[in-house]
């Protein structure tokens, strides 16, 4: 009974806390000098997040996409192999863009909290909508963080449904990244031994969806996340970060520093072209980590539609072309919309691959056995 009475009075302060629909910054503006219990997270180890190898050797690894072409597709191939992680400099988008796309997602979550309060939902149907934590009522713990989401292909909100502080560079912005996301699928499809056209003919650059992320100042810093450890669901992600720092991958068992490089995106390969390369490439933990000076701001672009109803029946599976009696099927094919319902179903830290892991006995099937 303890329990339950435990459980229905943080589902009441956790309620409470949406219905006030001015988020993590609402709540550092009411002048709280310590952070309410649901944003303690029970699995941050206080000495890991002061001694994450921010003195270690190891770094995610920096592609000019001006290189001679063979060694770009090289040095993705690798990185996509080893790391599920990459920046990339020189790929085209101004540095004025991205700091004007930085400054504009920083305005919106500064402004008035009634301004932004008109623009909360939890509607994942919706085009436009902030929200603070996407899996608030399912996760255990919340995070430090406030989020202004925007659907941006294929079918984008009309401009003015948009907040007007960013109204104009997010136009730009997508814009230019879908024309970016469509090059490194080409070298991504490259990479893997397969046509430039390979995986922009299967759909994977069609959709995106931006989400501008706002991390404020943090009383407790130690006790909280700004992101938790997870994978992404997507196809691709490619990410602009300011120069605060806090971005941390997980390698070979290490958390890793990904430390901001001005001008650089950061890509990192989603759960869904894991299963489509059958794990040639990877899809790796990551997570944020929650600084006491100023805000940090990011932009993630993912390269998926994340609403249901609109999902198409194209099928997704391990790429056959990358397959032989070697290198059986691991994942078995799946929907977008199977991928999206076990998503939505998971915290944000689940494993959405194992589920579609394919049963052992059912290889031989496929490798044509007796």
């Amino acid at each position: 009974m303890e329990l339950d009475a435990g459980y229905d009075s943080r589902k009441a302060k956790v309620q409470a806390f949406d219905d006030s629909k001015v988020g993590v910054k609402g709540l550092l503006d009411s002048g709280v000098t310590k952070i309410p219990p649901m944003f303690y997270s029970p699995k941050l180890d206080p000495i890991e997040t002061e001694t994450s190898l921010s003195d270690s050797n190891l770094s995610i690894p920096i592609i000019d996409l001006q290189d001679r072409h063979v060694e770009v597709v090289d040095q993705i191939q690798s990185a996509c192999k080893k790391w599920g992680f990459f920046q990339v400099i020189n790929h085209g988008i101004p540095a004025d863009v991205l700091d004007e796309m930085i400054s504009g997602i920083r305005r919106f979550h500064e402004q008035d909290a009634e301004a932004r309060k008109l623009f909360y939902s939890r509607d994942s149907n919706k085009k436009v909508r902030y929200f603070s934590n996407g899996k608030l009522f399912r996760d255990f713990a919340a995070s430090w963080r406030d989020t202004i989401a925007f659907v941006a292909n294929p079918d984008p909100p009309n401009p003015q449904d948009l907040p007007a502080v960013f109204r104009d560079i997010v136009a730009e912005y997508s814009k230019q990244v879908k024309a970016l996301g469509m090059t490194i699928f080409g070298l991504l499809s490259e990479a893997l031994g397969l046509n430039p056209s390979y995986l922009n003919e299967m759909d994977c650059a069609e959709a995106l969806y931006i989400m501008g992320q706002y991390y404020p100042e943090c009383p407790e810093p130690e006790l909280t996340m700004g992101i938790p450890k997870h994978t992404d669901c997507d196809f691709m992600t490619i990410l602009v970060q300011d120069q605060k720092g806090g971005l941390q991958v997980l390698h070979e068992n290490q958390w890793v520093n990904v430390p901001p490089v001005h001008g650089a995106l950061v890509v990192n390969i989603g759960d869904i072209l894991q299963l489509m390369t059958n794990d040639m490439f990877i899809s790796v933990y990551h997570r944020v980590l929650l600084r006491n000076i100023g805000p940090r701001v990011s932009v993630a672009s993912f390269f998926m539609n994340f609403t249901i109803s609109e999902c198409t029946s194209k099928i997704y599976g391990p790429i056959k072309e990358l397959l032989s009696e070697e290198n059986p099927p691991v994942y078995r094919d799946v929907t977008m919309k199977e991928i999206l319902t076990n998503y939505y179903a998971k915290g944000i830290d689940g494993n959405l691959l194992a589920t579609f892991k394919v049963v052992k006995e059912n290889i031989r099937y496929w490798i044509g056995s007796p």
